[in-house]
């Protein structure tokens, strides 16, 4: 991912950080009801204690990144973004929608979003190290363990997903352009 240049002009950089905000607020916020749905399939079923523990202490490291980002939106005073309510219900159909194709294809998920996420955070790094070297750390700690999921999505099988080249593109996509829509709205 190419590094975005400073904007020029007064209050370019708090509009920068204003996007930043937003959109990796909302990146928490689909990733936390992405596993509620697939903890709503999956620990349903019989016999997925381990992977709906797994999944649940997944959610629980998303919604410590949201519970920071809930803080730094108000500390900054930035707008969540307009579209949380989608991202909400669209994050538990994704969660929900994979975990009914079986336990790979929730890893699938999971092994999709967080590549697209651990790119993202790192560009987003690289941006800040010098404007904002506090919350430049702050990612670096959140990226680190959207990497862990990925790694472990991926030793549990997650390449062996059913139609996996599809529905990984197709999650990626998804994942780029909530990005680019979830800074501006």
């Amino acid at each position: 991912m190419s590094q975005k240049l400073p904007r020029p002009g007064v209050g370019a950089m708090s509009g920068r950080l204003a996007e930043i905000l937003r959109v990796d607020h909302a990146g928490e916020l689909g990733a936390v009801h992405i596993y509620r749905g697939q903890r709503a399939v999956l620990g349903a079923a019989s016999g997925k204690q381990k992977i709906t523990g797994e999944l649940e202490e997944m959610e629980g490291h998303e919604a410590l990144h949201l519970d920071r980002f809930d803080k730094l939106l108000n500390q900054h005073q930035v707008r969540p973004t307009a579209m949380a309510p989608f991202w909400r219900v669209a994050g538990f159909a994704l969660g929900a929608g994979t975990a009914l194709l079986g336990e790979k294809a929730a890893h699938a998920c999971t092994e999709a979003v967080e590549d697209v996420i651990e790119k993202h955070y790192a560009g987003q790094i690289a941006e800040l190290e010098s404007r904002e070297p506090e919350l430049a750390a702050e990612l670096s700690k959140f990226r680190d363990e959207e990497i862990g999921h990925r790694d472990h999505a991926l030793a549990a099988g997650a390449r062996e997903a059913p139609g996996y080249p599809v529905l990984a593109a197709v999650i990626r996509a998804g994942c780029r352009a909530a990005i680019k829509i979830s800074e501006k709205l």
